[in-house]
């Protein structure tokens, strides 16, 4: 069954947890909701923007190259002019991949259908072979250029990014396609960089929802995001042609992934910035753990604090149960308690027990002629100063308004009568009065020594007789309980 105590304690500790929990899992959920937003709001679209620029830089600036030589008046008009001195186109081009530090620069003629490069010429592109059929694409379409991820026969194969912009003669007829290649690795790792600068994924997307560019752990080609988990259920929003960003989520493996997307129409492909919102969060939750543990320890020290706080409480009720408030000596319901047990403790080791009844000599007197203040500060210090006199062992209570009851364990009556007599002699001492106890005060003391089968009325009785003895005998002296 629960004591008192221990339900105050649990109730204790479950209002502090239930506060502690309330306000730390509410600070977290706030904290967590806002960098989401802010992520989501600010964060990713931040990210967007500086990508954009960065690719501005490193990605346009080939659309841009590319633009100058479609409208180079010196490319066209060597292929209207039959493109008789492959040298020069050659050195042309050569001069395009130096000045700008690109793979590789091309023109592919529409009406020899050569391929030209900084070495002159590399192939024919031909109608049946699928490595040319990038040319035929460029030839039908309408925009002025198109972004391909091809391998480069002119430099080993390697995978690279082609700008493919159509060259048209001065009446807008078809002359062939020209532009420059940036190696994919190269990009990929301006990837990386940019990854590992704003701690997010990043990836393009062609309009078919695949993966053309990103860093060196997504490999280009992936399968389209229509058919990959989580982000499959936004695809449709995600490959919408908007150059406004879109501020998305989905999840995955139950953890949320917010996503800011955007169409960059001078690539005609979809920028793709991802973040999940466990590594955005990871700081408050460990914000959150360590307040957690600060209110595990906070609530540890208070039940501390609390459980000393009742201990001294409780102790203090019980010493206030069983003592005499004036005094400080125990009172009589105690002093039956300490008599049952000192009594089972003497016969169990065929000990001696002794009892002394104490009485003040004329206490009636003081409170009579000094009034009731003065008697209680004469019982204190009479109190005080018998406690004194006595063992640790030994017991003492007060018995009545001036009498105290003194149990010696351990202890024949010609002993007890050495110990009363020492503490009559204590009373009556000059230096006792001097220190304030006046008007000098005696007392009268009977004693009697318990035998086998005495009852507690019985031994308590002699010694009160032994008491009446001495007072009728001029008190201020000693006497035993007669026979």
């Amino acid at each position: 069954m629960l004591t008192e105590r221990t339900r105050l304690l649990t109730r204790l500790t479950l209002m502090l947890v239930a506060g502690f929990l309330a306000v730390s899992l509410g600070a977290y959920w706030v904290s967590r909701d806002t960098l989401r937003h802010n992520l989501a709001a600010e964060g990713l679209p931040l990210t967007g923007d500086n990508i954009y620029s960065e690719i501005q830089k490193d990605i346009l600036r080939p659309v841009f190259i590319s633009s100058l030589m479609a409208n180079d008046t010196f490319l066209r008009d060597w292929i209207l002019s039959g493109e008789r001195d492959t040298a020069q186109i050659a050195r042309y081009l050569k001069e395009i991949k130096e000045k700008y530090g690109t793979l590789t620069s091309f023109l592919v003629s529409a009406r020899s259908g050569n391929y030209y490069h900084g070495g002159g010429v590399l192939k024919q592109v031909r109608p049946d072979e699928p490595r040319d059929a990038w040319f035929y694409r460029v030839r039908e379409m309408q925009p002025p250029y198109e972004l391909n991820v091809d391998p480069d026969a002119a430099n080993r194969d390697i995978k690279t990014i082609f700008i493919n912009y159509r060259v048209l003669d001065y009446d807008g007829r078809f002359l062939g396609a020209t532009g420059v290649g940036l190696p994919l690795a190269l990009v990929a790792k301006q990837i990386e960089s940019y990854e590992a600068r704003f701690r997010r994924r990043i990836y393009f997307l062609d309009a078919a929802g695949r993966v053309v560019l990103a860093a060196g752990a997504v490999q280009p080609g992936a399968a389209s995001i229509r058919e990959t988990p989580g982000i499959r259920d936004i695809a449709d929003q995600v490959l919408q042609r908007n150059t406004t960003p879109q501020q998305l989520e989905y999840t995955l493996d139950g953890a949320t992934v917010l996503v800011n997307a955007r169409h960059i129409p001078e690539l005609n492909w979809q920028l793709v910035v991802e973040q999940g919102d466990a590594e955005a969060v990871r700081p408050v939750r460990q914000v959150l753990l360590r307040n957690l543990g600060i209110s595990a320890l906070v609530t540890l020290l208070v039940l501390i604090t609390a459980l000393i706080a009742i201990n001294r409480y409780q102790r203090r009720l019980e010493e206030t149960a069983a003592t005499d408030t004036l005094t400080g000596a125990l009172n009589r319901q105690a002093f039956d308690i300490a008599f049952q047990v000192a009594l089972h403790d003497c016969q169990r080791k065929d000990l001696p027990l002794s009892a002394i009844l104490i009485d003040l000599d004329h206490f009636k007197q003081i409170n009579d002629t000094r009034g009731h203040l003065a008697g209680d500060r004469a019982l204190r210090a009479v109190a005080d100063l018998l406690r004194r006199q006595l063992r640790e062992a030994d017991v003492m209570a007060r018995w009545g308004g001036e009498e105290f009851l003194v149990l010696l364990k351990d202890c024949p009556l010609a002993h007890a009568l050495t110990v009363a007599e020492k503490l009559r002699a204590a009373v009556a001492a000059p230096e006792f009065a001097a220190a304030g106890a006046s008007p000098p005060l005696t007392i009268s003391l009977g004693v009697a020594e318990h035998v086998a089968g005495d009852t507690a009325e019985a031994l308590f009785g002699r010694a009160d007789r032994a008491l009446y003895l001495a007072k009728r005998n001029g008190r201020n002296r000693v006497e035993s309980a007669p026979d």
